[in-house]
């Protein structure tokens, strides 16, 4: 079992938001970005699941630097999120024998946080 966790500053993702156009495209996946907008204070839910990601980077020792592929871990649903990864991060985690991963995503009026347990 390895676990992963991440907090972040939702102002910073906020910024981002508003500062960098492609953030959104780069970092979620569409149905992520759709979950996210359908939300009254989108920004608290993007970092929150941007939080997960790296949790989840984290957890399988993929890391979150360059390699890191965020379009291929995608969080959905609620109020448990379930994970489904795909392309290298898929590949990475079968070449590890990764079993089931578990999330746990919260936040507050400032951060939002993440922890990632992965069987294996």
């Amino acid at each position: 079992m390895t676990v992963g966790i991440d907090l972040i500053e939702i102002e910073r993702v906020r910024r981002a938001l508003e500062r960098y156009p492609s953030f959104r495209q780069r970092c979620f996946t569409e149905a992520e970005r759709a979950y996210c907008d359908s939300r009254p204070n989108p920004p608290q839910h993007y970092a929150a699941r941007f939080a997960g990601k790296e949790a989840i980077g984290k957890a399988l020792g993929f890391g979150v630097a360059r390699a890191f592929a965020w379009q291929e871990v995608e969080i959905a649903g609620r109020p448990k999120p379930g994970v489904t990864l795909s392309g290298r991060m898929q590949a990475w985690a079968e070449g590890l024998a990764a079993g089931a991963i578990d999330l746990s995503m919260s936040h507050s009026r400032e951060l939002a946080t993440a922890v990632a347990v992965v069987d294996g």
